[in-house]
């Protein structure tokens, strides 16, 4: 299960531009007050979220067995991954209508919608779990099948209420325009090179761990779990500094665009703290939930480390968010690649047989997330380069 969800957590994640690219041109259109912008670009991303999924399924489905393998996984592992990777590549379609239909709606200013279908999907994948794993009544137990097949049902479910609600409201296109195509292809041209460093990285991470045997292998995923929840925290900050910075850039407010960044920043570095100190006092809980009682010895250094970067961690989301508001996307790209080459050689250096070669993954993690974080702030305060958000000129107010 923890090869799989990299994996394919991973390669949903490199499509993100069809969020983040259609949240940005609809908020800026929506602060223009231009509603045949926006139902121009949530059809278009609809349409290739669909396009992407099923291209998604016929690469990714033949590959599935020498992916696990390249992801460090043997015997049974290895043959379980495969299955896991096969049924949940089936909703690649669905997850990635989901993610345009998302980027649409915060784009919209509409936060609600996303979440209520969230929920929707994430209470009725648990209802799922127990039925499709374990069996009941006359469902054969299906183990990693069923866990598989739960998660795709749902997020099919998910995909149909989103698409739905974005037709409703903003309307299918009439035509679809190759301006607007090319637009949305160079944003994700910029993310995907982004997203794949980002990915890279956690891929790469998860992979020594692994190698360093199945005890850290354990203790890595327990403590990635955790991580994954904690950045939705964060991302919320993300999500709504992204909409409100590209709502007032379109309707030319430049100031009110910094205030923005400046709330997101100060919201975001609180909450990682907040974060960090929870992750401290919860660590015995974290232990008796998650973590294997042979791998507890591993888990506990490296998980420390996980908990004093979280804001850190903070301030990389609140910025990201910013820039993708004000559609700084190339350079978001660079820093992220900057900040992978720095942290990822290492790791790949790294001897996994070495004590607290687990420790050492999660200390580079932190070196990964600082590089980005400074990248991200300095683009604001100095701001850094040609900036969108730096401070306005008297020239270029005029």
């Amino acid at each position: 299960l923890g090869v799989g969800t990299v994996v394919l957590s991973g390669t949903f994640w490199i499509f993100n531009f069809l969020g983040i690219g259609t949240q940005t041109e609809v908020a800026r259109a929506s602060g223009k007050g231009d509603t045949r912008h926006t139902r121009q670009i949530s059809g278009l991303a609809l349409l290739l979220g669909a396009v992407f999924g099923i291209l998604l399924i016929a690469v990714v489905w033949p590959l599935a067995g020498p992916i696990s393998r390249l992801m460090g996984g043997e015997g049974p592992v290895l043959e379980m991954a495969e299955i896991y990777i096969r049924i949940r590549i089936l909703a690649a379609p669905a997850v990635l209508v989901s993610v345009a239909a998302f980027g649409s709606l915060r784009g919209d200013q509409d936060m609600r919608t996303p979440l209520y279908i969230a929920v929707g999907v994430n209470v009725l994948n648990l209802l799922l779990d127990p039925i499709l794993i374990f069996g009941w009544g006359p469902v054969p137990a299906l183990g990693i099948a069923g866990a598989a097949l739960a998660s795709s049902s749902s997020q099919v479910g998910g995909a149909v209420w989103g698409m739905a609600v974005v037709l409703r409201r903003s309307g299918m296109p009439r035509r679809l325009r190759l301006a607007d195509v090319l637009a949305l292809l160079r944003v994700g041209g910029d993310l995907f090179v982004r997203t794949g460093a980002l990915t890279l990285f956690l891929i790469v991470a998860t992979r020594e761990a692994t190698r360093a045997g199945a005890v850290a292998g354990a203790a890595h995923q327990a403590i990635r779990q955790v991580w994954t929840f904690t950045a939705l925290f964060l991302d919320a900050f993300a999500v709504t500094g992204q909409s409100l910075v590209g709502f007032f850039l379109g309707a030319r407010d430049h100031p009110e665009a910094r205030r923005v960044a400046g709330v997101v920043c100060l919201w975001s570095l609180g909450t990682g703290v907040f974060l960090g100190g929870a992750m401290l006092l919860g660590t015995d809980l974290t232990i008796r939930i998650l973590v294997p009682p042979a791998a507890v010895a591993v888990f506990r250094p490296a998980w420390t480390v996980a908990a004093f970067s979280q804001p850190l961690n903070a301030l990389t989301f609140g910025t990201d968010g910013i820039h993708w508001g004000a559609g700084d996307f190339r350079y978001l790209r660079n820093a992220v690649v900057v900040a992978t080459v720095s942290a990822g050689v290492p790791i790949l250096l790294l001897d996994e047989g070495q004590p607290g070669a687990l420790t050492s993954i999660w200390w580079l993690t932190v070196l990964w997330v600082s590089i980005r974080a400074l990248f991200g702030l300095g683009r604001i305060w100095p701001g850094w380069g040609r900036a969108p958000l730096r401070p306005l000129t008297k020239a270029r107010r005029r």
